[in-house]
């Protein structure tokens, strides 16, 4: 009799929790694909909306699905934020530093454009950050250019702010960023990333990538780069 009164509480308790483990939600992914801030086709006609859609659902996508599956074998991943990943790349297998960086330069990509007319213009604090780095705004955006056309193959231009404050342009092949703890590559904050990798301008552009680099000056979103400007100054001395 007293071993059935004892056992009574335990199968409840036991019913109790088969309960809550039932209602537990499911472990989330540690990276999730941010969906486009505006609709597929809204940088028309610069970038059309069947290209973005790809370029967005597919390709910005398998780089998150491939990550998450990296989550396994490369447990410090699921503790790491997006950004901190990208500054300790070093320490991770090629499948993490490809698809880690396609995620976090794809995401800021989607972020520094907009609808012409919607980006805003640059910050009294940003133009003058660019006349004294380059001498004007003509200037920056013709050396990026030129950044952006001599890369050869796939890869990156961006417009950087050093750790020292100053701005300068520079490009990475492949999914690399500025970010990334790696040699050869000129550290500091990315302000503003063009992706110059085939399948963000084939379908309306072809092989002229130089038409493709001129014409997106006119969906970049100021607002954005103002504030990653204001955000990436550095410490202010003791």
């Amino acid at each position: 009799m007293r071993l059935r009164f004892l056992q009574q509480p335990l199968l409840a308790c036991l019913l109790t929790l088969v309960v809550l483990l039932g209602q537990a939600p499911a472990a989330r992914a540690a990276f999730t694909l941010p969906p486009l801030p505006y609709p597929a086709d809204a940088l028309e006609p610069v970038i059309d909306g069947i290209t973005m859609t790809i370029h967005h659902d597919r390709h910005h996508s398998a780089y998150v699905s491939n990550l998450n599956g990296q989550i396994k074998a490369n447990p410090a991943l699921a503790g790491l934020s997006l950004d901190a990943l990208q500054s300790r790349i070093a320490g991770f297998p090629e499948a993490v530093r490809n698809n880690g960086g396609g995620h976090w330069n794809h995401s800021q990509f989607w972020a520094v454009m907009a609808p012409q007319g919607q980006g805003g213009a640059p910050s009294s604090e940003l133009v003058a950050a660019i006349d004294s780095a380059f001498g004007s705004m003509e200037a920056m955006q013709a050396q990026f250019n030129q950044a952006a056309a001599a890369r050869f193959g796939s890869g990156w231009a961006w417009l950087i702010r050093r750790p020292s404050g100053e701005l300068a342009i520079t490009s990475t092949a492949n999914q690399d960023n500025p970010l990334m703890d790696l040699p050869g590559i000129e550290r500091g904050t990315p302000l503003l990333g063009l992706d110059v990798w085939e399948h963000a301008y084939y379908l309306n552009y072809q092989n002229r990538r130089p038409d493709y680099i001129k014409a997106w000056w006119s969906l970049v979103n100021w607002n954005e780069v103002n504030r990653r400007y204001l955000q990436a100054a550095p410490p202010s001395p003791a």
